[in-house]
């Protein structure tokens, strides 16, 4: 009987000690999670605040000679100006948060502390890791569908109040509508909505010329979508027969429509990712030199937010070692890393956009690299 009293102490006691370890690891999650949150969100308001002062000195005159009302220029301009900043800058400030706070806890022996109670150096990365998986989800959200819509305010904005020019002209077009189309205009003018030597060719499977459709000038009506051409005609090839068709002013449907002919490329920084993956669609089958600028900012929108992950555990692997320096020299070496980062990105997207360097390998492969010397750091930090 004594046996089994001892047997079901020995029980309690166990479950105990496994219950207060479970409340200790929760504890020291919430203390870090919360340091991470707090942290990043007091760094980040602090920038903007900063830099949104620095903007309205050298914006100043250019609200007041475009007669800005107070509440557009703070609604309208930089409570849209913010997302942008936050998408841009994140990874940067989530790693200078980290390593801020991290050396606080090495320098107070916080982390010895943790490390000694029997927590291992994988489980004290765990809240971390769930504060970066949370900050990098709001960054993509951001970056994906917020930001679009800001920065179409923004240019609404700029447009109205800051500057007057206008891209209504442009010259020497040619795009390829659907497969076997290809379309030429000398010109096209925005604000009538007219093009200027108009030409369609249709091809057959083989290449071969079997229609073409040409027009002087044709002026698009957006009512009816058809285009009022002058200089008219039409010529049709089947084998060795040809059939011309000549008409001095006629309504016709040309394929294609006046947006068609706009080069100002819808601005691919006001579409949201579905909308900017159908637009890289048809610029591809266009042919269009747009196709790798908007490529790169396709795959930047999928891939920069696992940049606040990496960047979250080398901050964590630089500065939980206690140092002599302490946290001025886990600063040095954190903004030194995220800057090298930087640049290193930078290069890879000139490569991709000069070169020969696929687009999503120009983004990943900088974080490739310094995800490899996360897990490096991970290994060699004291543990």
């Amino acid at each position: 009987m004594p046996h089994a009293i001892q047997c079901a102490v020995a029980q309690i006691a166990h479950a105990y000690v496994l219950r207060m370890r479970f409340l200790r690891y929760k504890l020291i999650d919430r203390y870090i999670l919360l340091k991470y949150l707090k942290t990043f969100l007091a760094a980040m308001a602090l920038i903007i605040v900063i830099v949104i002062t620095f903007d309205v000195s050298e914006k100043l005159d250019d609200f007041l000679g475009g007669h800005a009302p107070i509440k557009e220029v703070v609604f309208d301009y930089y409570l849209n100006f913010i997302p942008g900043f936050i998408n841009l800058y994140s990874p940067l400030f989530i790693f200078i948060s980290v390593i801020f706070f991290t050396s606080k806890m090495a320098g107070n022996t916080e982390i010895i502390a943790i490390l000694g109670s029997g927590i291992s150096y994988r489980r004290l990365l765990r809240p971390f890791l769930h504060g970066s998986i949370i900050v990098a989800i709001l960054v993509f959200f951001i970056g994906n569908f917020i930001i679009p819509i800001s920065n179409e305010k923004l240019m609404e904005f700029d447009k109205k109040y800051l500057t007057s020019r206008k891209d209504n002209y442009f010259s020497n077009i040619h795009f390829q509508p659907k497969v076997g189309v290809q379309v030429y205009a000398e010109s096209f003018d925005v604000e009538n909505q007219a093009v200027y030597r108009f030409r369609c060719d249709t091809y057959d499977d083989q290449r071969n010329l079997i229609k073409r459709v040409t027009a002087d000038n044709a002026t698009f009506d957006s009512v009816t979508n058809q285009w009022r051409c002058y200089g008219y005609f039409v010529r049709t090839i089947d084998g060795t027969k040809e059939q011309l068709e000549r008409h001095m002013l006629q309504n016709a449907d040309l394929g294609v429509n006046a947006q068609d002919f706009n080069q100002k490329a819808l601005h691919i920084e006001t579409m949201n990712t579905f909308e900017l993956y159908r637009y890289i669609g048809r610029e591809q089958l266009r042919g269009s030199s747009n196709v790798i600028p908007s490529q790169i900012e396709f795959y930047q929108r999928l891939f920069n937010p696992l940049a606040i992950i990496i960047m979250t555990i080398i901050g964590v692997a630089v500065s939980s070692r206690k140092s002599r320096g302490g946290i001025g020299m886990h600063l040095a070496i954190g903004i030194t890393l995220a800057f090298a980062f930087i640049v290193f990105m930078k290069i890879t997207t000139v490569f991709a956009t000069n070169g020969n360097m696929p687009p999503a390998l120009a983004i990943l492969f900088p974080q490739i690299n310094f995800g490899a010397a996360a897990i490096w750091l991970v290994r060699k930090a004291p543990k």
